[in-house]
């Protein structure tokens, strides 16, 4: 295991000023990692518990996009530290420090955040994406990165080739160095041997200090993307000592990363977790993920009479939440939800202080918060109506965006 000298080198940064167009209308008031997950959570939360997990305690969380929710979201979940023990969580926002500019990709967001490296002095820099759920054991891949004496270490993960063109693609040797090296290909290059699977990055890389310093500066003197996918890797992996980590091969208690990127991906992973075993264990008290928990009482179940019970099935029911004679089956319930009388959810996600009203009816649904759906409607069983109110999905997820005024 790497020791805690080269922890306390290392300098993370979290990439979380993403707009994730493809997540709208989740996203509409609110950046990608700001978006909840899980009832309780929001997406950045996962990188930031892994970081700390981890040992890692000097982290910069680098915003954008719409990010007064996430702001105040990491001030509240994540004032932990202090600067006089050497550790803190910073939100940076885009400065326009280097020029007029925002941050015009994820290189350009640490080109313009140089500064924050040269006073930290770290020996490694760790760079995270804000916007995927999974857990990580950073020590391994900083370890890994140190023993293969890189320049570059990029976390990779088999994924079906249906899905890889979404990502950057990656070509090993025996030893994982990287040989070869596509960004979001129509057509992905399989595994050999394993036709239909493809090896793509992470989006979270390590570097020498000194080598991203010099990657970036080069990068923001030519046109381009100003992306590491885009620009650097396909620039630097032929020339310099740029390897895989093979997430799944040295993290198999984990075995778990989504990046959530559409609505659909998102609805999948979050109802994952409501099954008897679910991919994601967020009951590992050995890898807590932590959050910022609102003051509510406890969850409760009303049963008034024998036609009118309160049940929950296969569900997860956060704090706060009423299920008043109403039945909930294989859904996450946020915190502050009511659910009342002879209402049915089915399938669906529903964000904090929503009420459903009696007797509606619900099922495939993503419902954002501070919406009342009034008494006796029904959402999700009647595609072409739903479509004349809501955003409805190819796989027929229906989405109601926050504060929606039936």
């Amino acid at each position: 295991m790497i020791t805690y000298r080269f922890l306390k080198k290392t300098l993370t940064f979290i990439l979380a000023g993403g707009q994730g167009e493809r997540l709208y209308p989740l996203t509409k008031d609110r950046s990608k990692p700001s978006v909840p997950f899980g009832g309780i959570y929001r997406i950045i939360d996962f990188p930031l518990s892994n970081a700390i997990n981890s040992d890692l305690r000097k982290i910069i969380v680098l915003t954008q996009y719409k990010s007064l929710s996430l702001d105040r979201h990491i001030k509240t979940a994540w004032n932990l530290f202090t600067r006089e023990l050497e550790g803190f969580v910073d939100v940076v926002p885009a400065q326009q420090r280097i020029d007029s500019n925002w941050y015009r990709g994820t290189a350009d967001a640490i080109f313009q955040n140089i500064y924050s490296i040269e006073m930290e002095k770290p020996e490694y820099v760790l760079v995270l994406s804000g916007d995927h759920v999974y857990k990580m054991d950073y020590r391994k891949l900083i370890g890994f990165h140190i023993e293969k004496n890189a320049d570059l270490t990029i976390a990779a993960i088999e994924v079906p080739r249906a899905e890889a063109s979404r990502f950057g693609i990656l070509e090993v040797d025996a030893e994982n160095r990287v040989r070869g090296f596509e960004e979001k290909p129509a057509n992905p290059k399989p595994i050999p041997g394993k036709d239909e699977s493809s090896f793509v990055s992470m989006g979270i890389y390590v570097f020498k200090t000194e080598r991203l310093i010099r990657y970036v500066s080069e990068d923001h003197r030519t046109e381009g993307s100003n992306d590491f996918g885009k620009d650097i890797i396909p620039r630097i992996y032929s020339s310099d000592r740029v390897f895989a980590y093979d997430y799944v091969a040295r993290e198999s208690a984990f075995n778990y990363w989504r990046d959530i990127g559409t609505i659909k991906s998102y609805y999948d992973a979050t109802l994952d977790l409501v099954s008897t075993s679910p991919q994601l264990n967020l009951y590992d008290r050995d890898w807590p993920i932590r959050t910022h928990m609102e003051q509510y009482p406890p969850a409760k179940t009303v049963h008034n009479d024998v036609t009118r019970r309160g049940v929950a099935v296969e569900s997860l029911i956060s704090s706060g939440s009423i299920v008043s004679g109403g039945s909930v089956y294989g859904s996450v319930i946020s915190p502050g939800v009511r659910v009342n009388s002879y209402a049915e959810v089915y399938d669906s996600i529903i964000f904090s202080r929503v009420n459903v009203g009696r007797g509606a009816k619900i099922r495939n649904a993503i419902i954002d918060k501070n919406v009342v759906i009034p008494d006796n409607v029904t959402i999700g069983f009647d595609r072409a109506e739903d479509e004349k109110r809501f955003t409805v999905t190819e796989e027929g997820i229906v989405v109601i965006p926050k504060s929606y005024i039936f």
